[in-house]
């Protein structure tokens, strides 16, 4: 009997310990996930030191360059175009509501004027601290900015590059020392988030370095990243900011929001995304606008604002943000394709973008002809694609409608409630070229 009582309080004890050590979010921290979640737009920027080779930001892993050649670009790489004023515009030309800009993608180059590594923008013939820049140009223009932080380096060797499954041709031969590395990572994030100003998100990468492929059974990584003491460290700098990791797996305990890359939640067809959505934390899908993330000299397969659109309808339906990439050139500049895409897709929001902003998703199934955001007692049925017949069917739509009407122009739409859903007619309709929106009113 006493054994079993033992037990029970061991058990007890530890049950204890593993509930203490849960992370619970600041007030602050919740205040910032629903304006998250209602900003629903964002401009993703992949830039740096990579860029003067024009072959997207892999490509010192993909060319297998050595660490030795590739810290040549760092006399090379002179940003004489850039302009944080005209990126942020672009952003906001597009009705974007925040960015999540690159501060040091997996070649290690920071972006901005580190004290803890020579590896930096300020040590090329630019000598000046872009994310200062943007930092500043930011809060001028009421933007919110999200920092993306790798943290797998193909460039130093204190980063346990012997267990990881890229930049095996950086040529390091030094043993690793994984301590160091995470003093170093800490020193960093502490500078990010002391000065900077108020930062909305850290956006981690890499953790799938040490685990296998995605969809392998055992994704276990190969090294303790002690996200605990990372994590911890965010949050007490800065406890509104909002942790995600492009881990690629179920979040982790201390996060606040979950990413899904190139895939809308729920959807694989990356082969990245195993994971299911959570229904805890704010979601967020990512995606390029040709097929590159950092520039690409030769990529031109750029999206249509059509498909654009589409893709930011459909993850306000799925309950996530939409966050859209540009990799600008290595002069600092970006792609009239980009920037005029922007606009177009600003021109859009700017007509509907109430029927984005601020809403819900997951509220009513996708269907054949398109999808459902909610807001207060209003549905936006998105007609993505025209119905085959003269009217959409909304099944096991059970809440009293009060009334349908065009969201454009307001016309008043016929429609008929029935036990089984809604139908709503639109055999007059036209279809533009790329959304009818219409608005049920709930009765209240």
């Amino acid at each position: 009997m006493t054994k079993k009582i033992f037990l029970s309080f061991l058990l007890f004890c530890q049950l204890a310990i593993a509930f203490a050590q849960s992370y619970r979010p600041a007030a602050e921290n919740l205040a910032a996930r629903r304006s998250f979640q209602d900003n629903k737009f964002g401009m993703f920027i992949h830039w740096g030191l990579s860029s003067t080779l024009g072959a997207n930001e892999w490509v010192m892993n993909n060319r297998s360059i050595n660490k030795t050649n590739y810290a040549r670009l760092l006399q090379v790489f002179d940003p004489v175009h850039f302009d944080a004023a005209k990126w942020v515009a672009a952003a906001k030309s597009a009705g974007m509501n925040y960015i999540v800009f690159i501060t040091r993608h997996h070649d290690g180059f920071s972006n901005w004027d580190t004290k803890y590594s020579d590896w930096k923008i300020t040590n090329t013939p630019y000598g000046k601290d872009v994310l200062k820049q943007l930092a500043d140009e930011c809060k001028k223009q009421d933007m919110k900015l999200g920092l993306y932080y790798s943290l797998l380096d193909w460039y130093r060797d204190d980063y346990p590059y012997e267990t990881g499954r890229t930049g095996k041709g950086s040529g390091r031969t030094a043993k690793s020392n994984y301590a160091s590395y995470l003093q170093f990572m800490k020193n960093q994030l502490t500078e990010l988030l002391t000065n900077y100003g108020p930062i909305m998100s850290v956006w981690f990468d890499g953790h799938w370095d040490q685990t296998n492929p995605e969809g392998s059974a055992d994704l276990r990584s190969r090294i303790d990243w002690k996200y605990d003491e990372i994590y911890s460290l965010i949050h007490q700098l800065q406890p509104a900011c909002l942790i995600g990791n492009n881990h690629h797996q179920t979040p982790f305990d201390g996060e606040d929001f979950q990413m899904f890359e190139k895939d809308l939640p729920g959807q694989n067809k990356s082969g990245l995304s195993y994971q299911r959505p959570s229904n805890e934390i704010p979601l967020e899908t990512c995606e390029t606008m040709n097929n590159s993330w950092g520039y690409n000299i030769t990529d031109t397969q750029y999206k249509s604002v059509k498909s654009l659109v589409h893709y930011l309808v459909n993850a306000a339906a799925n309950n996530a943000n939409f966050l859209l990439n540009i990799g600008p050139m290595a002069d600092g500049s970006v792609q009239p394709e980009f920037t005029d895409t922007l606009k177009a897709i600003g021109q859009w929001m700017k007509r509907n973008g109430e029927s984005i902003y601020g809403t819900r998703g997951n509220v009513f199934p996708a269907q054949d002809w398109g999808v459902v955001t909610a807001k207060d007692n209003t549905l936006f049925v998105h007609v993505l694609n025209r119905p085959n017949a003269g009217y959409i069917f909304l099944p096991g739509l059970n809440e009293k409608i009060a009334g349908a009407r065009l969201f454009d122009g307001k016309r008043k739409l016929s429609f008929r409630q029935q036990p089984e859903g809604v139908f709503v007619y639109t055999e007059k309709l036209s279809q533009p070229d790329i959304d009818t929106i219409i608005e049920l009113t709930l009765s209240k």
